[in-house]
């Protein structure tokens, strides 16, 4: 198949990001045509003067009203011209050979959809770094947002993801929900018959959110949508899911345990947490950042781990309705 791109990015109040983004597009290393959609979904802050600021970029630009991140994403890929849509988030920064990276990747191996990992940039901040490592390390999540032996069936994430027009039509695109629409849409895409991959080359460069409180909203409400997807898709519950959770009350029943004068179980979480600084430390070179990165963790698996349990109880259950219990997840 001769894949035609497109490229689609929703953006809501943050035209400096669609700079970056766009300045990061204007230096790729890639000479075949392709098209950039970027859908304003009700910014007050919009990007239309950025985006004039590109006119060698073949580049699109549509305002709509408020809708979230999925239904924009929808929005996008029925007015693009290509017939291979990649999809970003605003807060992206490309390598010049992403492009490349991704026609070699379905050039080697064609799936109607794939998703690519995320690296942090070395002019980001370390918080950045930190958050970074927590969502991307083995040690944290397993590496399952960007390793091939950590899943063998790859689940891609929206920051950083590629679907076929074919695989769009047929799928009608993302659903209403957010966070969580990713992989919702890939669920209902394996059970359509559609492959995925994961094209560990064509990586991006992804911000991630800017301080400890976002953060943690951030992976609060992945930990929440998690028991909805699973009672809309049953066949994908895993054991893993439940991981954080158990380590939030392990670490409360260890330093229950640590008060009694039984000091195994605290033990047991301070090597983890020293392997944690130690290798976050390697990788980023910075022994800050390895420490910031013991805190990142801490905050992501309270974060998600506490929300999963409630949504869990609530949802899976007690049977309540999503949409009635978790209404700011909807986009309706």
């Amino acid at each position: 198949m001769n894949v035609h791109f497109s490229i689609v990015v929703p953006v809501y109040n943050r035209p400096q990001e669609v700079y970056e983004l766009l300045e990061s597009l204007k230096h790729q290393e890639y000479n075949k045509p392709y098209e950039i959609v970027i859908v304003e979904d009700g910014s007050i802050e919009t990007s239309e003067a950025i985006v004039k600021q590109f006119p060698e970029l073949n580049c699109s630009y549509f305002f709509k009203e408020n809708s979230g991140p999925g239904a924009s994403r929808n929005y996008g890929m029925q007015r693009a011209q290509g017939n291979y849509f990649l999809i970003l988030d605003s807060d992206c920064v490309l390598p010049p050979d992403y492009l490349r990276a991704v026609e070699t990747g379905l050039k080697a191996k064609f799936t109607d959809f794939f998703g690519g990992p995320d690296a942090a940039h070395r002019d980001f901040t370390t918080l950045q770094k930190a958050i970074n490592y927590a969502m991307t390390s083995l040690l944290t999540t397993g590496g399952i947002r960007g390793r091939k032996e950590a899943s063998k069936k790859f689940e891609p994430r929206s920051f950083n993801m590629g679907i076929s027009k074919k695989a769009f039509e047929a799928s009608q695109g993302f659903g209403t929900i957010h966070p969580g629409e990713d992989p919702d849409l890939t669920l209902r895409l394996w059970k359509l018959g559609f492959e995925s991959q994961l094209l560990s080359d064509a990586y991006v460069y992804h911000k991630r959110r800017i301080s400890w409180s976002k953060f943690y909203t951030q992976v609060k409400k992945f930990g929440t949508v998690r028991p909805i997807l699973t009672q809309w898709h049953p066949e994908s519950a895993r054991l893993t899911f439940w991981f954080p959770s158990f380590f939030v009350l392990g670490l409360v029943v260890a330093i229950l345990f640590a008060l009694a004068d039984i000091g195994l179980p605290i033990l047991m979480y301070a090597f983890y947490f020293a392997a944690i600084a130690i290798h976050a430390s390697i990788v980023n070179k910075s022994i800050l950042i390895g420490l910031l990165s013991v805190w990142a963790v801490l905050v992501q698996f309270a974060g998600y781990g506490k929300a999963f349990l409630v949504s869990k109880i609530k949802i899976g259950w007690f049977k309540k309705d999503p949409r009635a219990e978790y209404p700011h997840l909807f986009f309706e």
